[in-house]
Formats: C-alpha cells, structure tokens, sequence
C-alpha cells in the first residue's frame, strides 16, 4: 500500500503515528534549528558594532552575511542527501557542533579575516538543521501534517530571531561583544546533548529501506531525479522569490536602512524588526492552516505575499520627503512577516513531488532557492551603497529584479507541476485501492 496520503481520507496502514511521542522528538530537532536561527540571525543587530569593531565599510559588512549564505546555500543538495543516507540525528548533531563553534570563534575573532571564517563554519552548521528537521517531521507525522509541521518549524525558526532581536541586542550593548556571543554559544551545548540523548530518526518498527551504497552515481541519480519533477523546481522558484525580501532586511540591512535611512532610533527600529518577526510568526500559523485544508492556495499564497511586498517596498522608497511616516513602515514590516511563511509553501510544491527516500535532497534543492536570492541582494544592496553614497532607495531597489526573476519562473512551471501532481494523486488512488481476498 502506498503512504501517500489522499485528502478526506484516513492516513494508508504504515502512516507516521504522530502523537505526544511525536511531537517530543521533533521539539527536539526544531530546538537545534532554534539555536541556529539565533545565531544566524545575530549579526542582524550587531551589524552597526561589527562595522566599528572589524574598521568595516558597507560592501565588507555585507560580506559577513553573502559568505555565511553562500556555504548555506552551497550545503543544501549535500546536506539533503547527508540526511537521506544517515539519518536526522547524526547530522542535527554534527550541525550543532559546527554553529557552536562558529558563535564561539565570532566572539573572540580579533580581525575581520578570522571573523568571516567563523560566520562561514556558523553557516555551515547552520545548513544541517533545517532540511534535518523537515525530514524528521515526516519520518514522525502523517504527510496530511506536512504543511502545518513546516509552517511551525519556521515559526520556531522566527522565535530564535525574536530572541536575537530582545535579547542578544540588549546584552551585546550591556556586557558587551565577547560575553553577548560567547555566552549564548551555551545554548548550542545545550542543543547537541538533547539531541544525542533523546532524538530518534523514526518511530519503532519504520525503519527506511535502506539505501544503495553506490558513489558518486547515486548521488547524480538522486539529485537528477529530484531535479527533473517541476514540482521540485516550482518549489525552490516559490522559497527563492518569497523568502529573501524579510531575510535580507533581518540578517543586516534592515537596522541600518531604518537607523541611517529613516532617522530612527536603535530602540524603534529593534521594534520594528521585532514587529518582522512576531508577524511572522502569526501569519505561518493562518497559512499552515490554509495550505493543509486547501491545497489550490498555495500559489495565490505565494504570489499574493509577493505583489504585496513589492508594493508596499515601492510606496516606501518612493514616498516624499526625508522619510517615510511611521505608518508606513509598521506596514511593510508587517507585510514583511508573511515571507517567511509564503517561502514555506515551496516545500509543500517539493514534497507530493518526491518519494520519501527523495525527500531530503527534493528539499535542499528547494530550500536553495531563498539564500541564493539573499546572499544575491545582501551584495547588491552593499556595493550599490558605497558605489552611491548611501543612496537607500536604489540599493533597495535590487529587491525588485529579484522578485521579477522568481515571479517569471513561477508562471513559466505552474502548469507542469500541477499537471505532474494531479498524475501522482491518480496513481496514489489506484495504489491504495482495497481488492478483497
């Protein structure tokens, strides 16, 4: 019997059981990829210091944050394949090593050059968690959970940036650099031993098939099979032209632009980036739900966030005058809350689209598509800053070359993947058919 499960019908016999055991080990995964977000996340209100500590202009700032991305980015296909050979633990585990290790390196880094090599060994442990996390929730939960448990994956991601928003602003400016990372280095101890007592990669009795232990040509046969269902495609287009607008203002440019650009002060501003993150999270609640009842929004979803945010990133860059009012601002941030969720929606395009044993390297490839759009606009936004004079309004408008390019790509694939899901619901309907004995 198959075990993909049909909308409106009971999950196939052999379905993950989900339940309060569950939701124990998954709590501890997503724990991991808490403390990774944190860290992530941290330089977006230390990026002001991290220019006068490391003697820094725009462009090398942006730096910190391209590099960190592009080992995330670059990590995201061998990370999914990691995860589909070894398993969740091993990897959550060895993420969690690896981003520690990072933070620390960051806190004590005395040049520039030491603190690029942290926040890239930061990205790389960083790069283990999430696709681990995805994995594990569909090792654990029914796939009619899929949407929902990614959606909430994301909004715990966006509590660790609402973390490094509260509380590692206010202790950086109150002990200071070294103690502010160092100290929340701990928590990414704290993570690994969880892991390593308590995690589990699937319930009793749903051991994966094993798989093929055969080199390089499994790995082009995986990545190549994955690559070839639009459905894949169509995801990482969706997670590149939804996720990277919130991503690049969150991970450094948004203090900056709302400091330097809107005449704000640090405290109003950490506001308004903590509005990002608490929009965030409501907005991945509602569309968790709607994409899990109706699976026809996702689309309406993901292009509506996108229309959405372009206008209201147009209307502010292009308002009269010194700055935008007040209003406005609470606005886009608010808005700017619905990326992450609407990047989420890529992974439910990804997943029917994939057998299980596909599933992790169907989502790094997927989740590719944001950070390469990120680390894109983070270095067109630094050097068009410098090569303008701090011209806000053109170095943010890289925003929308971006979203023009994703947009293109979505309407270009649509119609395969729908053509191509709609194939894999007949046949999982045919599969499931009961013939008495």
């Amino acid at each position: 019997m198959s075990a993909t499960a049909i909308p409106g019908e009971p999950p196939p016999e052999g379905a993950p059981p989900g339940g309060r055991r569950a939701l124990a080990v998954w709590g501890t995964g997503v724990s991991v990829y808490f403390v990774a977000v944190i860290f992530r996340t941290s330089l977006g209100v230390a990026g002001l210091d991290a220019a006068d500590r490391f003697h820094v202009n725009a462009s090398a700032l942006s730096t910190f944050s391209i590099l960190q991305l592009l080992v995330y980015a670059g990590m995201q296909i061998p990370v999914g394949l990691l995860v589909d050979r070894l398993g969740t633990k091993k990897v959550l585990a060895l993420g969690a090593v690896l981003f520690t290790a990072g933070q620390l390196g960051f806190a004590f880094s005395p040049s520039y050059g030491t603190a690029l090599a942290s926040r890239a060994l930061l990205g790389c442990g960083d790069a283990l968690t999430f696709i681990s996390v995805l994995r594990l929730g569909s090792r654990w939960f029914p796939s009619r959970r899929g949407p929902l448990v990614a959606q909430f994956a994301g909004l715990v991601g966006m509590a660790g940036n609402l973390v490094s928003t509260l509380v590692l602003a206010r202790l950086l400016h109150g002990i200071g650099w070294t103690a502010a990372f160092a100290g929340s280095a701990a928590a990414g101890a704290v993570v690994l031993v969880l892991v390593l007592l308590f995690l589990k990669d699937h319930p009793e009795g749903q051991e994966p098939e094993p798989l093929p232990h055969q080199g390089a040509a499994y790995v082009r046969r995986q990545i190549a099979a994955a690559w070839r269902e639009p459905g894949t495609r169509l995801g990482l287009w969706v997670h590149f032209t939804t996720q990277f607008p919130a991503m690049v203002f969150l991970l450094l440019w948004g203090l900056p632009f709302l400091v330097e650009a809107q005449g704000l002060s640090r405290a109003v501003a950490g506001e308004l980036l903590t509005l990002v993150v608490l929009s965030n999270m409501v907005v991945g609640l509602v569309y968790g739900q709607i994409v899990a009842r109706h699976h026809g929004a996702r689309l309406p979803l993901a292009l509506g966030t996108v229309g959405t945010t372009a206008a209201l990133w147009a209307a502010t860059l292009a308002h009269p005058g010194p700055h935008a009012p007040m209003w406005l601002l609470i606005v886009l941030c608010t808005v700017l809350g619905a990326c992450g969720p609407a990047s989420m929606i890529g992974f439910d395009f990804a997943r029917p689209a994939n057998p299980p044993e596909r599933q992790g390297t169907a989502s790094g490839i997927t989740n590719m598509g944001g950070f390469v759009a990120s680390m894109t606009t983070l270095l067109a936004i630094g050097v068009l800053l410098d090569a303008t004079g701090d011209d806000w309004s053109l170095a943010f408008s890289a925003v929308f070359v971006l979203q023009a390019v994703g947009v293109s790509q979505i309407l270009r694939l649509r119609g395969r993947a729908q053509r191509r899901e709609r194939e894999r619901l007949v046949a999982s309907r045919v599969e499931t058919v009961h013939v008495p004995a």
